[in-house]
């Protein structure tokens, strides 16, 4: 009888050794040996300086997640990062083929789309064709979300929140000033600019003077600038992208139109834009989804309940220089770039898989901070976690000058005039 129970327990543990042995081996079979990140970013062409920022600010937050937290946790094994992209030269069709290529021959594990709005929507249908996940780190429409996609999930805020932070501290330190002109860029991402912004001016009781926009890759602004200057506004907000920005302001210094304030879109935050314009971008502001300055930190996100994951600003900043080899500040194009890969990361082990359809749902379940600040979708992947503050050039630097409890400084206000600025006067508070 004990000769029985004792064979029996043999066969048990025979038979259970080689369920946990089979069970093992089929999980070490699922378990990648890397996770693929593809990418068609702008490296030359419209949006090549945010495609560029972009870029370092992945492959910094990558080498952060590979050497510094140990790679991505799935099935008790770190799995490392690898990283494949690929140059669309700022053109719809280049995104669209570049990521055909990337899920069929380079058989990456996530997408990331492109810089801008445009090239973003333009490359959805075809992550969604193959069920791929697609974040979003520089396409601002809320547009994009509103057509019931299933895989694309957005790490920058909605555009159009953009100029309502702005427009909310113009109020609050000048409430005489009433007269604002919105000039915008003809395209996805600055219509939801000038959409949300139209909409919080009269909310805020603001006049809104002059209403227009202006054709993508313009070269001369001479005559819509000409049309807003009659109407004599006290504050002009608008922009589009970085070229048509930085021709925005010049222009503007050249029919003399000063205004209180002054504030561009997506070309403001660039360092090129000071780089290009020297004292005439002095005072000039932009709203920006990350400034260096910024107080994110690991004693923040406790503060609100939120976990934390990431280097800290100063380590991403120098891991950022390091990947471009420039001794240059990261802009908000770097950091959003680089969170996204943090929230990869954490979705991948939150689904405890690389398979795109269960890291979409939890990347939906996700609520964290990084250095870039918090992270919250809504059900159509739209970003409603994350804050903008707005930044202004004093003395050639970016300073951050809202809301308050993020400020760096003090905001100059009015702003130089540009004969000022051409005689060297700086933005800088006394």
């Amino acid at each position: 009888m004990k000769g029985k129970r004792l064979l029996g327990m043999i066969t048990f543990c025979a038979i259970f050794g080689l369920i946990f042995a089979t069970t093992n081996t089929l999980m070490a079979q699922k378990v990648p040996e890397k996770i693929i990140i593809g990418h068609p970013e702008g490296m030359s062409g419209t949006y090549a300086k945010a495609g560029e920022q972009a870029i370092g600010g992945v492959r910094a937050c990558i080498k952060w997640v590979n050497q510094t937290y140990g790679g991505v946790k799935i099935g008790g094994k770190k799995v490392p990062l690898e990283y494949k992209y690929y140059d669309c030269e700022s053109k719809k069709e280049g995104v669209t083929s570049l990521i055909e290529r990337l899920i069929t021959v380079d058989k990456v594990n996530v997408v990331f789309a492109p810089y801008s709005s445009g090239l973003t929507l333009a490359g959805t249908p075809v992550a969604e064709k193959y069920k791929m996940l697609y974040m979003d780190h520089g396409g601002a429409s809320d547009r994009i979300f509103q057509q019931g996609y299933k895989y694309i999930v957005q790490t920058i805020g909605p555009g159009t929140r953009y100029h309502m932070g702005t427009l909310d501290m113009i109020r609050k330190i000048d409430p005489a000033a009433k007269r604002v002109a919105m000039v915008y860029e003809d395209d996805e991402f600055s219509r939801m600019v000038l959409k949300g912004a139209e909409d919080h001016a009269k909310k805020l009781g603001f006049e809104i003077v002059f209403n227009r926009t202006y054709p993508g890759k313009v070269t001369d602004l001479t005559p819509v600038l000409s049309d807003m200057k009659a109407a004599k506004p006290d504050i002009v907000i608008g922009g589009g992208h970085y070229e048509d920005g930085q021709l925005f302001c010049r222009q503007m210094g050249d029919l003399d139109i000063n205004v209180k304030a002054l504030s561009l879109v997506a070309s403001a935050t660039l360092p090129a834009f000071h780089n290009a314009l020297k004292s005439l971008a002095e005072g000039v502001m932009g709203p920006s989804h990350w400034e260096y300055g910024v107080t994110y930190s690991v004693e923040g996100a406790k503060k609100v309940n939120l976990g934390w994951i990431g280097p800290s600003q100063d380590e991403f900043v120098k891991l950022f220089k390091e990947a471009l080899g420039k001794d240059v500040i990261p802009d908000y194009h770097a950091a959003e770039a680089g969170a996204q890969v943090l929230a990869y990361a954490l979705a991948v082990e939150k689904a405890r898989s690389i398979d795109p359809t269960a890291v979409r749902g939890a990347l939906g379940e996700l609520r964290f901070m990084s250095f870039y600040g918090a992270w919250d979708v809504d059900d159509t992947g739209l970003q409603v976690g994350h804050s903008m503050v707005d930044m202004q050039w004093q003395g050639g630097k970016r300073v951050i000058i809202w809301p308050p409890e993020a400020a760096t400084g003090k905001l100059y206000y009015p702003m130089p005039t540009f004969g000022d600025k051409a005689k060297g006067k700086m933005a800088v508070p006394k």
